[in-house]
């Protein structure tokens, strides 16, 4: 049974301090006016404690960095190193082949288990958390097995985030999760067969569902045009990459189209396609690790929130 508890017990203290958490933002690429509000809205939320004059200053000297790696590093990004995974892993990606959600995520392009190289990882996500990097560093340990490491990439069993669910009006409900993986799933429809026993609500007609989860969750990356662009999974790629991990496996979706780019790949290569595809050296995995191209801020920590309401309308229109 779902937890309608409220989520806070007395009512907060307006003095009261956010909870903080440490995030890497990488630096020197988006349009300056876009990282100073970004910076000032999202990571501090009191513009008048924003010294804009050192983040335009610090953004200026990233800015600077990328176009020397965009000499000395051009086609950094293109045709990564692409492994087969290893046979004792093979077990684990029958596991995988055999779910249900990956054969629902993964069913518009051809889509197969890889081991890929993750500092060569083309990425669009602007910032990590590292508290939430922490908590998967502490869950893996200093040495994870091969084993392990797969787990963690490919969750085929699917563990789930903390949820809360309350019943806010009488046809409104909202969902909490610290997971910002929390989201819409759909609707659909259930017939009365669905239901044991018998029910105090009345004879059922119909069941109407509004579904509110969590994704597969997979790392997965899309392969376009020589490239591979992460997808999912960044705050895992970044652990792996910080305790040392080179290769790691990976759901490759393989992209032959525009048409199919446009279907399968994130929302900002979407919009920019040539910053990723085509851009001599795109912001990469190992780019969060350039202490020239990355800036440690702190960011009020937010919860993620999905609200379901529901309206019923009875009427009577005349019989045919």
């Amino acid at each position: 049974m779902a937890n309608t508890a409220p989520l806070l017990e007395k009512e907060p203290r307006l003095d009261a301090q956010p909870l903080m958490d440490p995030h890497v933002f990488l630096i020197g690429r988006p349009p300056l006016k876009q990282w100073l509000g970004f910076v000032t809205d999202l990571a501090v939320g009191e513009g008048s404690k924003v010294d804009t004059q050192q983040l335009a200053d610090e953004w200026r000297v990233a800015n600077a960095h990328i176009r020397e790696l965009e000499k000395l590093e051009a086609g950094w990004a293109d045709k990564p190193e692409i492994r087969p995974l290893p046979p004792h892993l093979e077990p684990l990606r029958e596991r995988v082949s055999k779910d249900l959600l990956f054969h629902r995520a993964f069913r518009i392009v051809p889509a197969d288990i890889w081991m890929v190289e993750l500092d060569r990882l083309v990425v669009y996500q602007k910032h990590i958390n590292l508290e939430h990097v922490r908590r998967l560093k502490d869950q893996l340990g200093p040495a994870p097995s091969d084993e392990e490491i797969f787990r963690l990439c490919l969750p085929f069993d699917h563990p789930q985030p903390p949820i809360r669910v309350m019943k806010t009006k009488n046809n409104s409900y909202v969902f909490v999760s610290p997971s910002n993986d929390l989201r819409l799933l759909g609707d659909t429809l259930f017939g009365p067969s669905t239901m044991t026993g018998q029910s105090q609500l009345g004879v059922i007609s119909g069941i109407v569902g509004i579904v509110v989860g969590f994704s597969s969750n997979f790392l997965h990356a899309v392969h376009a045009e020589g490239r591979l662009v992460l997808n999912n999974g960044s705050h895992r790629a970044y652990a792996l990459r910080d305790i040392g991990v080179t290769h790691a496996p990976c759901i490759i979706k393989h992209v032959s189209s525009q048409d199919e780019l446009k279907a399968v790949a994130p929302s900002d290569v979407r919009k920019s396609p040539e910053l990723y595809l085509q851009h001599p050296r795109p912001s990469v995995l190992k780019d969060y690790f350039d202490p020239r191209l990355r800036k440690l801020v702190d960011v009020p920590r937010k919860l993620q929130q999905v609200r379901v309401t529901f309206e019923v309308e009875e009427t009577k229109s005349p019989a045919m």
